[in-house]
C-alpha cells in the first residue's frame, strides 16, 4: 500500500525513535522471505538522498528493512542532474510521495567547502571539486551574512543550509518533481541526522499538516 507524505513522515519518526531508544525491530537483517517478495517488485515509502557518510545508514537510523526507502547516497547530499534523475525516477515508478534530503552533523564535505571558501584546503581534484562547488553557493552566503567568528556554529549552520540548498533544488530544478508536488502530493523536507544523539530532526519543508 502507498502511504501519502505525512504517512511516510510519521513510519521514519516512529522507526528513528525506536533507533534512538535502542528498540530497533532488527528487520534490516535479510529475510529471505521478503527478499523473495521483492523480487517481482517494490514499493518504497520514502526517498531519501543523504550522505555517503559511514556513520549514516539510512536503514539503520529510520529502523526500516528491504525494500522500505529508495536510498540515494553521496558526498555532502548534494544534488546533481544524476540525483535529481533518480528522484524523479522513484516518485514516478513507484509512487513514493515522501523525498527526505538528509544532512548530518560534522559533514566532512561541508567541512571540505567551509576549508576551501576560507582559504584552507589544498588543491583538490577534479571530482572532489565538482561536490565542493555544489555546496560552496549555500556556505559563501554564509559566511557573508556572518558577524561571529564560531566556527561550531558555522559549520552547524552551513550543513543545514546545504540541506535547504538540495532540497530547493529538487522542488524547482525538475519540471517532473513539481508536476507530483503539484498534482499528487509528492512532498521535499529536509533533515538533519545527528551523530552524537542518533535524533533526525525534519526541519525544513515540514508544514503544520505534516508536523
Amino acid at each position: 500500500m502507498t502511504l501519502d507524505a505525512t504517512q511516510a513522515l510519521d513510519r521514519l519518526r516512529e522507526g528513528n525513535r525506536r533507533f534512538v531508544s535502542n528498540q530497533a525491530a532488527g528487520h534490516v537483517v535479510s529475510d529471505p522471505t521478503r527478499r523473495a517478495e521483492l523480487v517481482a517488485g517494490q514499493e518504497p515509502f520514502a526517498i531519501i538522498l543523504g550522505c555517503s557518510d559511514s556513520r549514516v545508514p539510512a536503514e539503520l537510523v529510520f529502523d526500516q528493512g528491504f525494500g522500505d526507502l529508495f536510498v540515494i547516497r553521496v558526498a555532502g547530499n548534494i544534488v546533481a542532474p544524476s540525483q535529481v534523475g533518480s528522484v524523479e525516477f522513484a516518485a514516478s515508478r513507484f509512487g513514493t510521495r515522501l523525498v527526505v534530503v538528509m544532512g548530518h552533523s560534522q559533514c566532512g564535505a561541508v567541512v571540505a567547502t567551509l576549508d576551501e571558501v576560507q582559504g584552507r584546503a589544498p588543491n583538490q581534484s577534479r571530482n572532489l571539486r565538482s561536490i565542493v562547488d555544489r555546496i560552496r553557493p549555500s556556505v559563501e552566503a554564509l559566511i557573508a551574512s556572518r558577524r561571529i567568528d564560531d566556527p561550531d556554529r558555522l559549520l552547524n549552520d552551513a550543513v543545514r543550509a546545504n540541506v535547504r540548498a538540495s532540497a530547493n533544488h529538487l522542488r524547482h530544478g525538475s519540471e517532473l518533481l513539481e508536476h507530483l508536488t503539484r498534482a499528487d502530493g509528492l512532498v521535499v523536507v529536509g533533515a538533519e541526522y545527528s551523530l552524537e544523539t542518533g535524533i533526525v530532526d525534519f526541519f525544513e519543508g515540514v508544514s503544520r499538516r505534516h508536523a
